[in-house]
């Protein structure tokens, strides 16, 4: 069971919300609801892309990383203005481990500021904070 705590927590602060496990499954689901989880999806790829030691495999996920979410027209587009894009198109030559770094504090920001905010206003987030208060 969820502690009515956590939950609340959730709606003081959006680093609240991404580093609670479960915050993070709901928000991920709500994202998903709305067609709109790429951001997280690449948020989450960063955080892991920030933990790799080896350079080959560094090199390998920041390709498929790019492919997946920085290419213009691939199924998972980031919302990133032409200038993030070429910048990280010139740094992907070498790869390096902040090649993604502005992106990724672009989507933050992004979601931060009107994912979250609706994310607190949504049905899924307020059934769980009244179920877990009863």
């Amino acid at each position: 069971r969820l502690p009515s705590e956590e939950v609340f927590q959730w709606s003081q602060s959006f680093q609240k919300l991404l580093s609670s496990k479960y915050g993070l499954a709901v928000f991920r689901a709500f994202l998903k609801s709305e067609f709109s989880d790429e951001n997280i999806q690449f948020w989450l790829a960063c955080e892991s892309y920030k933990k790799i030691k080896s350079s080959k495999k560094l090199s390998k996920m920041a390709m498929n990383m790019f492919k997946e979410f920085i290419e213009p027209d691939s199924l998972k587009q980031i919302n990133i203005d032409h200038q993030t894009r070429e910048s990280i198109s010139k740094l992907m030559q070498e790869s390096p481990r902040s090649c993604f770094d502005e992106a990724q504090k672009i989507v933050y920001s992004l979601m931060e500021r009107d994912s979250y905010p609706r994310f607190l206003r949504s049905q899924i987030y307020q059934d769980l904070l009244t179920t877990t208060q009863t």
